[in-house]
């Protein structure tokens, strides 16, 4: 099966990323944000609840669930030794308010997100982006500058990096915009070929 490539760049429009298919290969352009902090998504509910406003300007924006290593400078500005995925299903509970309150055109990291997040992206337009477990030194390479650190008083992965990114990738789409999710056909893919095992094992008990 053949792969299409697109290389996209941020911020990115409703049409482009309804474009995308589940299996496409994206590299991106532009200003990115990232964190790998629960606290932060709580943190991020509560400006859509008026609690406090955002650091940052997110609508339309790409949101990725990114760790990193960093050297802070004196002037506080931050660079990135390293960058590499967090675990997104942690962030299950946040992330359908997130992608409607905030209007996300992309977000992303590793393991995929829920069929309830799956929903919300379809109606907002937006897609999830599987970057590569374990590929740091590929995703940050991708790192251009750290132009801004949104709540500087938590720890530095619980900061809201915005980043320019220089064709950052190749990321999968592992969820599209009209609610197609690798993650979900492949677990039922599993569970069919299991059924189909445990039925062979059943005939050949009853075989014997």
């Amino acid at each position: 099966m053949s792969v299409t490539e697109h290389e996209l760049t941020l911020p990115l429009s409703e049409d482009a990323v309804r474009r995308l298919n589940i299996g496409d290969q994206v590299y991106l352009s532009g200003e990115i944000y990232a964190t790998a902090g629960m606290p932060t998504h709580d943190r991020l509910l509560g400006c859509l609840d008026g609690v406090e406003p955002l650091p940052f300007d997110l609508k339309g924006a790409a949101l990725f669930h990114l760790g990193s290593l960093n050297e802070e400078a004196d002037d506080g500005s931050l660079r990135i030794i390293y960058m590499n995925p967090t675990t997104s299903t942690r962030f299950n509970g946040h992330m359908p308010r997130l992608i409607s309150g905030l209007g996300l055109r992309a977000t992303g990291g590793k393991g995929g997100l829920s069929a309830q997040c799956a929903q919300a992206m379809a109606k907002a337009g937006c897609v999830y982006l599987a970057f590569l477990g374990g590929g740091a030194q590929i995703i940050t390479a991708g790192i251009h500058e750290v132009t801004g650190i949104g709540w500087p008083e938590m720890i530095s992965h619980y900061r809201i990096a915005r980043i320019e990114a220089e064709r950052l990738g190749p990321l999968t789409v592992g969820i599209d915009a009209h609610g197609n999710s690798i993650y979900d056909q492949t677990k039922t893919a599993a569970l069919d070929k299991r059924q189909a095992i445990l039925y062979e094992m059943r005939s050949a008990r009853d075989a014997c």
